[in-house]
């Protein structure tokens, strides 16, 4: 009985976690807009996915959120378009496939930098073939990589805090 209802503990807190990070992504074209700067430079959907892997430890939530956050801010917000939100929906779920492989043979930062970095390049390898002859790189690729390292330290900073690592 104990287990089920830990189970159950485990679920609400991964469901509002997923709830909570989805609203965000839903909302950074707003605060983009208050706050005039662009977030969407700063990969807000990779970062809410880095956040739900680090909040749950479920690799199956990693890949629902993977394929949730950019369809659910399509929805909402009309962004991205339907092309894109495919693009961007491989890139997401590359960064959890590539990280649940590595991390089992790399330490975690070069595990979800490595991840990060292919997951662009499935985005952009995409965007080639799918949204040509639009612009190819819309981001600068040094604040990319730079978002990418950061969030790669911050990402295995706070699971070796949390003595999820060795």
């Amino acid at each position: 009985m104990q287990t089920v209802l830990v189970k159950k503990e485990s679920l609400i807190r991964t469901v509002l976690i997923d709830t909570v990070l989805l609203a965000f992504m839903c909302l950074v074209p707003a605060l983009s807009h208050v706050m005039a700067l662009p977030l969407y430079k700063l990969n807000p959907m990779l970062l809410c996915l880095l956040a739900g892997m680090f909040l749950t430890t479920d690799r199956r939530n990693a890949f629902l959120l993977a394929l949730l956050l950019p369809m659910v801010s399509a929805w909402i917000t009309g962004m991205p378009t339907p092309l894109k939100e495919l693009c961007m929906s491989a890139e997401l779920v590359t960064v959890v496939s590539v990280f649940s492989l590595a991390e089992k043979k790399l330490l975690v930062f070069p595990s979800i930098l490595a991840a990060i970095v292919l997951g662009k390049g499935v985005f952009y390898l995409l965007k080639a073939l799918l949204l040509a002859p639009a612009v190819l790189i819309d981001t600068n690729l040094w604040l990319q990589m730079a978002v990418a390292v950061g969030a790669s330290a911050l990402f295995a900073l706070l699971l070796k805090k949390n003595h999820r690592i060795g």
